[in-house]
């Protein structure tokens, strides 16, 4: 891995080596990968990503694992749909959905996994593990499957059971805590210090964390190289929403996107500026479990942990590791956070589905009643180019959207069936 120089402190700015560390030692702040970007200047183009897998690995320059051998199930390279339908409803002439909820276990998860276990392969690990609201434990148990190494999962014991079921039959070993997930991540953090595993959320937090970025690096390939105008993103721990924004960042810098003049790097060639990306972006939260949201609307550099009372379970994180970040981001660049109303979240769901066929589930419905609210209010032009981002499946949630199993009963006859329908057209009005 010739491009990646380490990690470094993103509170004090020392600089470790690139090993499985996740928290500066001398102020405790979170650390990240840095990379040598002058060298991957001098070799990275559209064309060479073109001639890549279909899956994030054809960004494997941007990436701190090794490519030669990953551990992948093909995740990304995941289709970006012009949202016609639902865009006429929302009065947006130019809206796409970014469509992850069909990656292999049905979620984002996968990019940022397939990061970190391919890591920790190189490290050695032979246990693969994490803290989970749902989705990560499926991602995590399947790339172990794919590693044949062993996956232990933390989750919280009420979780949706299309979740639990996504993750067991992979074989892992499945833990279920009784309590909140910020609950769950705390044990993790103490399991982590006295077991030689593998956690990819915790220990290899800083190089999983970067899978994301692949998200904004196919959005701008699918778009022929542009940037959305707005983006509408899920958030959580606020990690994938910060992503996102570097992605953007690193292709306008790296001189790879179609209008961006190339920006400049930091003086030690190993950090970028932020150039003049124009998107905007827009966090989205559910009501119940919404801290960044909160800290963005009372103008706090803080975020203060809540504890999650949300139908949104992939969202429920109270104390969001990257939320001061996550604030960063949206003051950058101009953009927004929203709490949807808990009972929107259902609703948003539903409209996805009914207008462009896509079944997501909870993350998916804040995000897509996000966008409702933000186009609504003028937030968002009608002909701006604004992606929305679709994070999981909805069959993994099928418990809140079961009210919508309303068939016709009837008789094997033409004439009861007749009068079914007659009789459910007219109580529809």
């Amino acid at each position: 891995m010739d491009f990646v120089r380490g990690l470094k402190c993103r509170e004090c700015g020392r600089e470790f080596p690139g090993e499985a560390l996740n928290v500066c030692d001398y102020c405790f702040g979170p650390l990240e990968v840095i990379y040598d970007y002058a060298t991957i200047a001098e070799v990275i183009s559209r064309d060479r990503i073109a001639k890549g897998p279909l899956s994030i690995w054809r960004y494997k320059d941007l990436l701190p694992a090794d490519s030669q051998d990953p551990v992948d199930i093909n995740a990304g390279y995941t289709p970006l749909l012009k949202a016609r339908n639902l865009g006429k409803k929302l009065g947006l002439r130019n809206l796409y959905i970014k469509n992850d909820s069909v990656n292999p276990s049905y979620s984002f998860k996968d990019r940022v996994v397939s990061v970190a276990a391919t890591k920790a392969v190189e490290f050695g690990f032979d246990t693969l593990a994490c803290a989970s609201t749902g989705n990560l434990a499926c991602s995590v148990a399947a790339h172990a499957a794919r590693a044949g190494i062993r996956a232990v999962v933390f989750i919280p014991a009420d979780l949706e059971q299309g979740k639990v079921i996504g993750a067991a039959v992979y074989g892992p070993t499945m833990v279920a805590v009784e309590g909140t997930y910020d609950e769950v991540n705390r044990l993790c953090s103490e399991v982590a210090d006295n077991y030689k595993w593998a956690f990819v959320n915790i220990n290899m937090r800083p190089y999983y964390a970067e899978g994301s970025k692949t998200l904004g690096y196919e959005v701008a390939e699918q778009l022929g190289w542009r940037i959305p105008d707005h983006v509408v993103v899920p958030s959580a721990s606020g990690a994938m929403f910060t992503k996102i924004w570097k992605g953007f960042n690193e292709l306008a810098c790296l001189g790879l996107l179609e209008g961006v003049e190339p920006a400049s790097f930091g003086a030690d060639q190993n950090t970028v500026h932020h150039p003049a990306v124009t998107t905007r972006m827009h966090l989205t939260q559910a009501e119940g479990c919404s801290p960044i949201v909160t800290a963005w609307k009372a103008g706090q550099s803080q975020v203060l942990p809540v504890r999650p009372s949300t139908i949104a379970k992939s969202l429920a994180i109270g104390n969001p590791a990257d939320g001061i970040y996550a604030l960063r981001v949206v003051k950058a660049s101009e953009g927004s956070a929203y709490a949807v109303p808990e009972p929107d979240v259902v609703a948003g769901i539903k409209l996805l589905a009914e207008t462009e066929g896509i079944f997501t589930e909870t993350a998916g419905g804040v995000v897509i009643s996000g966008l409702k609210h933000l186009a609504e209010s003028g937030a968002i032009k009608p002909d701006e180019l604004t992606v929305a981002y679709i994070t999981g499946n909805g069959l993994k949630t099928l418990e809140v959207v079961s009210d919508a199993v309303n068939p016709l009963r009837v008789k094997p006859s033409m004439r009861s069936f007749e009068t079914a329908l007659k009789e459910r057209e007219q109580a529809a009005g």
